[in-house]
């Protein structure tokens, strides 16, 4: 029988919406909400002196807010003596890998109870932005904390910012085109695929009490462009894409088995955490192999099924990271799971909302509370995805305690650097290996993100102008075929490029 002291289990969750989509309500700072989460969890095991006995909390980091160290400001809150504090870095990925970590240092004695805890307040900052007013006159911290501050850095490397292709709203529409493309589905199709599953993902959403717009959508409404769902890339409209101005936060109470037996936790409040894995990718986007696939999501996955010794088939709940529709399909295959599947609990990041960092620690509190209303013996999956499908890392929740206790392994594993040369000031003839169109608010074709390889092998990347992206969208035709595969002659002026198609377009 497994040392109980060396078993990680979750004895108490909360999470807490302010406000709402078209319901705006008092602005708060992040502090304030992780607070009020904090103490719901911690009510939520059931022990009145269950804060004095917390040793470590670990908190995701806020990106709407910046604090130097906002865990002891929680700690001095619930009364905890000295425990560790750590925040993470930018990433959503952290929440599952964080969860991990602490796995294993309960599993190593070296933890007994631990918070893990997030939130964001960015739609409280903006309507304080908008009104002109200073946050910190309405009590948000100064110091220590402040305004979050942001580099270039932060949104790639500088091969990608010397192609123009940054932010999410433009990487991640690379990803679902060169994936569809992989898969045999036009970008019709592939638009078709995404707006099934996010209609199942709002019907999610609209019963979830913390989502930021809960309204069922269907199919129709998410595929079809319009004032109020307009084109931001070929692959995604609006509601598909995600959205961070919420005000949301999450609390996650864990502790060994032994601890909660002493604390007299009842056997069906406690759910087990078997552990997980997690991979990271180079994070130069245009320095990686493949863009229709993501290794370090398979290596993620592969060895959190393999330590458990389950299978996709094996799961009874699957939660996705959602940020864009490519990322919960790259799960679904990895997991060897039919198109069919639902694989979120909450309703994604378009519905349910998406609170940046801290996205998953909802859906670890959404799985702990579906796990303890159920008897059944399956364990459910809880995946989360940080940068641009760089970060993966998934664990394990199951409403009975694993043969061998806990099975994770935190730490993360690279994966090497394996794209091709970059080119520079190419001119010439090139293969399309990915691209998207991206739009302006009236829907006409603001650029084109290509990336390319030429004959001898070499990639070569960048964006056009509004004339060149606009001929290239004439060339799928509506959708019926895609830009991956596509023969061109470019010409590379410092990523700026001009393209050329070599097929005739068929009007």
């Amino acid at each position: 029988m497994t040392d109980p002291t060396t078993v990680p289990v979750i004895i108490g969750v909360a999470d807490i919406r302010s406000g709402r989509a078209g319901a705006p309500a008092s602005p708060r700072d992040p502090l304030d909400l992780i607070s009020q989460a904090t103490i719901a969890a911690l009510a939520d095991t059931g022990i009145e002196t269950i804060g004095s006995r917390v040793d470590t909390i670990y908190a995701v980091k806020t990106a709407s807010w910046s604090y130097d160290d906002l865990p002891d400001l929680l700690a001095k809150r619930i009364g905890a003596d000295s425990p560790r504090t750590w925040t993470s870095s930018i990433g959503g990925h952290w929440p599952t890998a964080l969860l991990d970590r602490i796995g294993s240092e309960i599993a190593d004695r070296s933890s007994s109870v631990t918070l893990l805890v997030g939130g964001e307040a960015q739609a409280s900052l903006n309507a304080l932005t908008k009104l002109g007013v200073d946050p910190t006159t309405r009590d948000w911290l100064a110091a220590p904390g402040g305004p979050p501050t942001f580099t270039s850095d932060d949104l790639g490397s500088p091969e990608m910012q010397r192609a123009g292709i940054l932010a999410p709203t433009r990487v991640y529409p690379l990803f679902e085109n060169r994936f569809s493309y992989d898969i045999g589905d036009s970008p019709q199709q592939s638009r078709e695929y995404s707006a099934r599953m996010y209609a199942q993902f709002s019907e999610l959403a609209a019963a979830h009490p913390c989502a930021w717009m809960p309204t069922a959508r269907t199919p129709e409404d998410i595929a079809t462009s319009g004032p109020k769902n307009r084109l931001v890339s070929d692959a995604y409209p609006l509601t598909m894409n995600a959205m961070p101005f919420v005000d949301q936060a999450a609390a996650i109470v864990v502790c060994s088995l032994a601890a909660a037996i002493e604390f007299g936790v009842a056997k069906d409040r406690i759910v087990y955490l078997w552990g997980g894995a997690g991979a990271t990718e180079f994070a130069d986007v245009l320095a990686r192999k493949d863009f229709g696939r993501s290794a370090a999501l398979k290596s993620a996955v592969d060895r959190t099924l393999k330590q458990a010794e389950v299978t996709g088939g094996d799961l009874g709940i699957v939660d996705a990271y959602s940020c864009f529709p490519v990322v919960p399909k790259l799960l679904i295959q990895a997991l060897g799971l039919p198109h069919s599947t639902v694989p979120s609990v909450l309703g994604g990041h378009s519905f349910f909302g998406g609170p940046l960092n801290s996205y998953t620690l909802h859906a670890i509190a959404e799985v702990t509370r579906l796990l303890r209303s159920t008897d059944v013996d399956v364990p459910a999956l809880v995946h989360a995805n940080g940068g641009y499908l760089t970060h993966q890392h998934t664990v394990l929740l199951s409403r009975n305690p694993h043969r061998n206790g806990y099975v994770g392994d935190p730490n993360p594993h690279e994966i090497p650097e394996t794209g091709p040369p970059m080119l520079h000031g190419y001119v010439g003839d090139a293969d399309i290996v990915t691209a998207t169109i991206d739009f302006e608010r009236d829907e006409s074709p603001k650029s084109a993100l290509i990336i390319t390889v030429t004959d001898d092998g070499s990639r070569v990347a960048g964006h056009t102008d509004s004339n060149d992206a606009a001929a290239l969208l004439r060339y799928t035709q509506g959708g019926a075929r895609s830009l991956v595969g596509a023969r061109i002659s470019i010409t590379d002026h410092d990523g700026r490029v001009a393209v050329s198609l070599k097929e005739e377009v068929q009007l």
